[in-house]
């Protein structure tokens, strides 16, 4: 009976931790060509949904991504020309490396500062580990025949569209330059990209 009565005691002090999966529900990134940079248009949404700090998310992006940043009311602007998965991926990063329990799985975690140390502490389970900093990178820097959004370059035309666009390639990328005809060297405008995908004016 004692027995029984302890484990009661002890069932009703442990935390009262909802069923069903991991119960994370992270917003997709938005990306928005901005000239020379890529505007992560709801950052700060990412971040109160991982219930982190937006200015320690925005640090770790600029990380992973291997660029410069700059955080202005939520919104994240980095140098360079990056994808909606670009973003996606840094934050899964930063999910495992920041938020999620390596014991149970689950995010009711939350970040405390020992000595010089940052330690990642379980309220779910009780596990307390030590960040494990610099895990991998999303990113490297732009190859050198990468295409950015707000720079012009001179290609040649090899191929038209099915809307009758004229098509050129640069390393990876497929950009389409309305206006230009198979067989034209042209000079253009990247006005936005997509992926691998780039849409160009003639300069």
């Amino acid at each position: 009976m004692e027995y029984e009565a302890s484990l009661d005691r002890a069932l009703e002090a442990v935390p009262d931790i909802e069923s069903g999966g991991d119960r994370l529900s992270v917003p997709s990134a938005g990306a928005q060509a901005d000239g020379a940079f890529t505007r992560f248009t709801n950052l700060d949404e990412v971040a109160d949904a991982l219930s982190r700090d937006t200015e320690h998310l925005h640090r770790f992006v600029q990380r992973a991504l291997a660029t410069s940043g700059k955080l202005e009311e939520g919104v994240g602007r980095y140098n360079g020309s990056f994808t909606d998965g670009d973003f996606d991926a840094a934050v899964e990063d930063y999910t495992e490396e920041y938020v999620r329990c390596s014991e149970c799985g689950l995010p009711d975690t939350r970040l405390v500062q020992e000595d010089r140390n940052v330690m990642l502490r379980c309220d779910a389970c009780g596990a307390f580990r030590p960040v494990k900093k610099g895990r991998r990178t999303t990113r490297t820097q732009q190859p050198a025949d990468a295409v950015e959004a707000g720079k012009t370059y001179t290609v040649e035309v090899t191929d038209t569209g099915r809307k009758g666009d004229g098509v050129a390639h640069r390393g990876e990328y497929t950009i389409f330059v309305p206006g230009a005809q198979k067989g034209d060297v042209v000079e253009i405008y990247v006005e936005s990209t997509s992926g691998n995908l780039a849409f160009a004016r003639l300069a």
